[in-house]
C-alpha cells in the first residue's frame, strides 16, 4: 500500500516480503554506528520484526516506519516514518538509508512526504531522538524545520531531542 509519493520516491507500507531489505538497513555496521540497539542477525529475524512490529504498529495507528522505495530501480532504500513512543507520550519521525543513497536528498524528500503524512493524523507534533555525533540526520531534521529542544537518555544512550510543531 503506497502511501505517499515524491519525484523519485514512493512510500509504502513494508510486507513480509521486504525481509531481506529489512535486515539489510538493521544489520550493516556502517548505517548502525549512530542508532542504539543491537543489529539484526539474520533475514528470518527481519521478518519477525516486520511480522511482529511493523504490521501491528499500522494496524494499531494507521502509521508506522514506511518502506522507502526508488521509482528508478523499484528498490527499497531506506525506512522513514512515524512511530509512538510510549515513554515520550510522543510520535517519533525516524529514517535509515543504505549508505550509496546518502547525501543525496533523498531523507530530506522522504521526511516532507512523512511530515505532510503526520499532520493528516492531526498529531500536535513530531520529536525525533538523535544520537550525538549523528551530524548528518542533524542536518537532514534541521532542513525539515525541528529544532533540538533537549537531551535525554533513551535505551541506555545520551540523545539529543528535536520537535517539530504542527499547526492545524
Amino acid at each position: 500500500m503506497v502511501v505517499a509519493e515524491t519525484g523519485r520516491l514512493y512510500l509504502r507500507r513494508f510486507n513480509v516480503d521486504d525481509a531481506k531489505a529489512v535486515f539489510l538497513l538493521n544489520s550493516m555496521p556502517k548505517i548502525l554506528s549512530h542508532l542504539p540497539g543491537s543489529p539484526l542477525r539474520s533475514v528470518e529475524e527481519a521478518r519477525q520484526v516486520i511480522l511482529n512490529v511493523a504490521l501491528p504498529t499500522y494496524a494499531q495507528f494507521d502509521y508506522g516506519r514506511w518502506a522507502v522505495v526508488h521509482k528508478q530501480d523499484e528498490r527499497i532504500i531506506g525506512f522513514c516514518g512515524p512511530k509512538y513512543l510510549d515513554c515520550y507520550n510522543e510520535v517519533e519521525l525516524s529514517f535509515r538509508y543504505l549508505p550509496e543513497y546518502w547525501g543525496q536528498g533523498f531523507a530530506t524528500e522522504a521526511a516532507i512526504a512523512a511530515i505532510e503524512i503526520c499532520q493528516e493524523y492531526h498529531l500536535a507534533g513530531i520529536m525525533a531522538l538523535v544520537l550525538p555525533g549523528n551530524h548528518e540526520y542533524e542536518h537532514v531534521l534541521k532542513k525539515i524545520k525541528m529544532y533540538e529542544t533537549k537531551r535525554d537518555h533513551y535505551l541506555g544512550y545520551r540523545v539529543k531531542i528535536f520537535h517539530r510543531l504542527f499547526d492545524h
